[in-house]
């Protein structure tokens, strides 16, 4: 039998529907098999997880199959609770498969702390500089009798005095204790 002849056969008709047919079979099976692994029609709603504690987004989520995942905390935020969620993503309202990871941003407790530099014997537009450079905001002006005007004599917070190379929460106010050159204050100006 020829190939002409075999193309024209019943046989090959037979054959040809029985692959069309098994191909059908296989194809819609499979994307029933799809659509029940990737649980196509089910999807939670991403709840807003903004300034909740870890416990409470933690019960949150459960209650909801959710999992989430602490990826880092970000510069202190005094807006936020300490230790309260600042980011999420996927962001709220996003829509998720059951058992998803969601990716959380939280506030640390405080400012991070920042060494004090040795800025005592400079001047006080050097300190002033370096200071707020550092993230150090720079309060109140107190005058004592030295030989050096301007000259920064010691540092101060509201919990005393300050020696370079303690510790401060960033945004701390310290206040400087500058020279007054030996010179009354009113015949300066």
């Amino acid at each position: 039998m020829s190939l002409l002849q075999y193309i024209k056969s019943k046989e090959f008709l037979r054959t040809l529907i029985m692959i069309l047919a098994i191909s059908l079979i296989l194809v819609f099976g499979l994307f029933r098999w799809l659509n029940f692994h990737t649980k196509h029609d089910e999807k939670i709603t991403v709840p807003n997880l903004e300034m909740l504690s870890l416990n409470e987004t933690e019960q949150k989520l459960q209650e909801l199959n959710l999992r989430f995942v602490v990826i880092d905390s970000a510069s202190f935020n005094p807006k936020f609770p300490p230790k309260s969620v600042i980011e999420q993503d996927p962001l709220s309202g996003s829509f998720v498969k059951e058992n998803r990871k969601i990716y959380l941003t939280l506030n640390p407790s405080d400012y991070r702390k920042i060494t004090v530099p040795n800025v005592l014997d400079q001047t006080k537009r050097q300190v002033v500089i370096q200071l707020k450079s550092l993230g150090f905001r720079i309060g109140k002006e107190r005058y004592v009798k030295d030989l050096g005007y301007d000259v920064v004599r010691g540092l101060e917070s509201k919990k005393g005095k300050v020696v370079p190379g303690d510790k401060l929460p960033k945004n701390t106010v310290i206040d400087l204790v500058l020279g007054d050159g030996l010179v009354k204050r009113d015949s300066i100006n």
